[in-house]
């Protein structure tokens, strides 16, 4: 349900807007103030989606509520309306921070299209606020061990300069979170970074993948399209499971790299690039040339920055903390209180091998949020791990 508070001295106008938007979704909580005060301690102590503020009152006007409102942080959406109402006035409440405004009596098609607008923008601001946070706690490289620690610093000392990056590990140990990390805390960090997976895309299209093609290229080009390194210019692509392109490939992407220029496929004209790689693999690429699976060109060109990626056997005293940084996020995401775990269920986790890294705890920390009680306890690691 959605909540409205609804600030205005005159009874009659209140009523109105009652019935209006009660005859617009009888679902609307909505709830009256007859002054600035009263209004601005409501909206302090409640979750509103959306206020409906007089300017003109006792007490308390409604741009000073509006201006309590805003330093105090929140971000509900004010719609102000007045019996006096002119452009200088309309101009300054959205200046104040103000959703719109409107003049009374206000016309019912105009209200009930800005609150409808209003409650849209609340909701979006909500579901952006949301992933942000999921954004902020599913991003980071969580630990205390030498290894991590480690690759923080080298992260921070990388962050300034376009050194083309290479991360190794096993399949779920956080490669593409270093990546990320990486692109965030650089001078390129305004263009979202360009995510190419090339274990995921059959050989035959991976050209056209990375270089774009030309309209007409090969029968399903039915127009010109522009490729990952295209779209990457001024900002960062990242190669992931790079060991698995094929040679054709790695060949073009070797001369990206060395000339800054590519050429789409079916096409001759160059573009010049301005792109920083980093590049991820599960491989050992050193056997992969030995076995004629890969250039070492290429990897001399993709790895000035060299960073390996520890298996999470290799880190266990990092696993409380990944744990209870699981146990925040993924009871959020589930909507329950966050529960706690024993520390004989953390030891015991500590003894896993942990095939899967990372990604295999993180399933398993589901997994018991999901069954347990409110304790997770030895005995639940025992019967759903």
């Amino acid at each position: 349900m959605q909540k409205i508070l609804i600030i205005e001295d005159e009874v009659s106008i209140r009523n109105v807007l009652v019935r209006i938007l009660k005859d617009e979704n009888k679902n609307f909580v909505i709830d009256e103030s007859s002054n600035g005060i009263e209004g601005l301690e409501k909206l302090y102590k409640g979750q509103y989606d959306l206020v409906i503020c007089d300017i003109k009152m006792p007490k308390l006007d409604g741009i000073e509520v509006l201006s309590k409102a805003i330093e105090s942080g929140s971000e509900t959406p004010f719609i102000m309306i007045s019996g006096h109402g002119d452009i200088d006035t309309a101009v300054n409440c959205i200046k104040k921070g103000a959703f719109d405004y409107i003049s009374k009596p206000p016309d019912l098609n105009r209200l009930l299209t800005t609150v409808r607008n209003g409650l849209n923008t609340n909701k979006l601001q909500n579901e952006n606020r949301s992933l942000k946070k999921k954004f902020k706690f599913d991003n980071q490289m969580i630990g205390d061990s030498y290894q991590i620690k480690e690759i923080h610093k080298i992260i921070e000392k990388i962050s300034n300069t376009d050194a083309r990056v290479l991360i190794t590990g096993e399949n779920g140990t956080g490669k593409e979170l270093i990546a990320k990390a990486i692109h965030k805390s650089s001078n390129r960090s305004k263009i979202p970074m360009i995510e190419v997976n090339c274990a995921a895309i059959p050989s035959e299209l991976i050209e056209s993948e990375l270089f774009g093609h030309e309209k007409g290229s090969f029968t399903s080009a039915h127009k010109m399209k522009k490729g990952k390194f295209e779209l990457a210019d001024q900002g960062t692509i990242f190669l992931d499971e790079i060991g698995d392109m094929s040679l054709q490939a790695q060949a073009k992407v070797l001369r990206a790299l060395q000339e800054n220029k590519i050429t789409r496929v079916g096409g001759e004209k160059e573009f010049k690039i301005d792109v920083r790689v980093i590049a991820a693999t599960n491989k050992n690429l050193q056997e992969e040339i030995k076995n004629g699976q890969f250039r070492e060109d290429l990897l001399h060109r993709i790895s000035v920055i060299p960073i390996h990626v520890p298996a999470l056997r290799d880190r266990t005293e990092d696993i409380p903390l990944i744990v209870k940084h699981f146990l925040k996020i993924i009871c959020n995401e589930h909507g329950v209180s966050t529960k706690v775990i024993k520390d004989d269920a953390i030891d015991l986790l500590k003894k896993h091998h942990w095939p899967g890294n990372v990604r295999e705890l993180k399933n398993v920390v589901e997994r018991l949020i999901i069954l347990s009680e409110e304790i997770i306890t030895k005995e639940d690691i025992k019967n759903y791990n």
